[in-house]
């Protein structure tokens, strides 16, 4: 098995963690602050990392140019994790993750265009499936209790996934040339600053004092995910190509329904299994038969 495939297996059971123990800890927090103690979590991690493993002094040799892409990637993500955390506090994941997911047929998209990837006829098949499968994913049955915000969660997921696309093409195009590692610490340097400006334009850093013992737990738990996905996503992206790593790391919704049933007690109809199904099927086919 190729070590590109693992670094993104790893990435995706890490992410779909990160999910369900920011949902929990979600029910105390306001979802802006919330992700900004979340990256001041992942910022310590990843730079312990980087000095555990020596990278650190190659940041005198970093070109102007992987700056750049890093730092837009640090951008996009700060923009795709407000989103995100804000529909999930809006909605249940069963609903959130699925839109927020289909990032991976738009980053495939812009990896053709921008990234000079190849895009053949499995592609193409393996986007549709991934299509067709969200949309049997994304129930909106009228009886139903209509959550906090009405529908406003599902413009949030729609600008995660398109958040989300854009870091990880931006990231392949900035992860050239660098230690992995190093890449990730710099373009989490770039979310903070984002996210807790978010904080401050609300004024909800004055809620950090009324937080609770369980929702500090975690947001630090779900900040160490995190961080994790993260190293071995982006240790993926630097091995394989993004039209192929992207697909495996979004597998983590797989991962993510199962803890969601598990831990959060939600409940999935037969039409959201047979999406599930369609979704993992048009995911793996780029990948088995690339």
């Amino acid at each position: 098995m190729e070590a590109w495939i693992i670094y993104a297996v790893g990435a995706a059971v890490f992410a779909a963690a990160t999910t369900i123990l920011a949902k929990i800890g979600l029910n105390s927090v306001s979802s802006n602050l919330a992700a900004a103690m979340r990256t001041m979590v992942v910022l310590v991690f990843v730079w312990v990392v980087v000095f555990v493993v020596g990278s650190y002094g190659e940041i005198r040799y970093v070109e102007g140019r992987t700056w750049f892409f890093l730092i837009m990637s640090g951008f996009a993500t700060g923009g795709s994790w407000l989103c995100y955390f804000r529909a999930l506090q809006l909605s249940s994941v069963r609903r959130v993750v699925p839109i927020a997911k289909s990032s991976t047929i738009l980053a495939m998209i812009l990896a053709f265009i921008f990234l000079s990837e190849p895009i053949g006829v499995i592609i193409i098949i393996g986007m549709v499936l991934m299509g067709v499968g969200t949309w049997l994913m994304i129930e909106l049955k009228k009886n139903e209790a209509k959550p906090e915000g009405g529908r406003s969660w599902l413009f949030f997921a729609v600008l995660s996934a398109v958040f989300a696309a854009l870091t990880s093409v931006l990231g392949r195009a900035g992860i050239v040339g660098i230690e992995a590692n190093l890449g990730t610490a710099i373009r989490t340097v770039a979310v903070v600053p984002m996210a807790w400006m978010m904080v401050f334009i609300t004024g909800e850093q004055k809620k950090m004092k009324v937080i609770n013992k369980k929702g500090w737990l975690f947001l630090l738990l779900s900040g160490l995910a995190t961080g994790a996905s993260w190293l071995f996503f982006y240790r993926a992206l630097q091995l394989g190509t993004a039209s192929r790593v992207v697909p495996i790391d979004k597998l983590s919704i797989v991962i993510t329904m199962g803890f969601a049933f598990i831990f959060l007690g939600e409940r999935f109809s037969w039409r959201s299994v047979v999406g599930l199904v369609l979704l993992t099927v048009g995911t793996l086919l780029p990948v088995v038969f690339n």
